[in-house]
């Protein structure tokens, strides 16, 4: 199954489990976020990707200058990890890692999640990408993602399948709506996924292909 079958699979399950007026809240919360146009005002291909030093899940700051030095970089932006569908993008993005190495690009992820939390996904997950904290929103906002937690949001994240978020308290008054960049050495978007939906998120083939195209390396058929 591809990543998008999972993400609808998770959809109509969340969806079966839940109320009428919960399913219309969960609707209304992206169709407020779809009005915003993030997706059309969000950096995109051709343009510069901002600078971002952010720390990650040992409180060591990562520089996104840094890592271009060495190749392609792939920066996923996800909501947290109380998310589902986002839990599911990094389960997905951890088996296309080996793929992704391969055509010579490293892969970090961003969340507004503190470091404790970072770490916490990152070992359920086992993760071995570096997972970054941006607890500010400055990377969020630089890349022009962001948006305010309104009430509908905020409620929907208090629903028993975000218990998670529920325990701890939603510690960021800004999301990250869903997005995922391959950068080029000189700093250019080669690559861009922005989608307002939750439930949407990049596929890793497409993102291991934006990659090998950048540096000529014939990506792994397993993706």
């Amino acid at each position: 199954m591809s990543l998008t079958d999972d993400l609808q699979a998770q959809a109509e399950r969340s969806a079966a489990a839940a109320t009428p007026e919960v399913n219309a809240g969960r609707r209304a919360s992206v169709d407020a976020v779809v009005a915003l146009g993030l997706a059309r005002t969000a950096i995109t291909v051709g343009d510069h990707a901002p600078e971002f030093v952010l720390p990650d899940v040992t409180g060591a700051p990562v520089r996104l200058s840094d890592l271009l030095t060495t190749g392609p970089v792939v920066v996923s932006f996800y909501r947290g990890g109380w998310c589902p569908y986002c839990n599911l993008e990094l389960h997905a993005l951890q088996a296309a890692l080996p793929a992704l190495t391969a055509a010579g690009g490293t892969l970090v992820a961003i969340s507004p999640d503190a470091p404790d939390a970072s770490l916490s996904t990152a070992e359920k997950q086992s993760l071995e990408f570096a997972v970054l904290s941006d607890t500010s929103a400055t990377a969020i906002t630089a890349f022009g993602l962001n948006f305010t937690v309104d009430s509908v949001t905020r409620a929907v994240l208090s629903e028993p399948d975000a218990k998670d978020a529920r325990a701890r308290g939603i510690k960021t008054e800004v999301l990250p709506i869903p997005a995922t960049y391959v950068i080029g050495t000189d700093g250019t978007v080669a690559y861009a996924f922005v989608d307002p939906s939750y439930t949407h998120r990049a596929e890793p083939a497409e993102i291991v292909a934006a990659v090998a195209a950048l540096t000529g390396r014939t990506p792994k058929a397993s993706v």
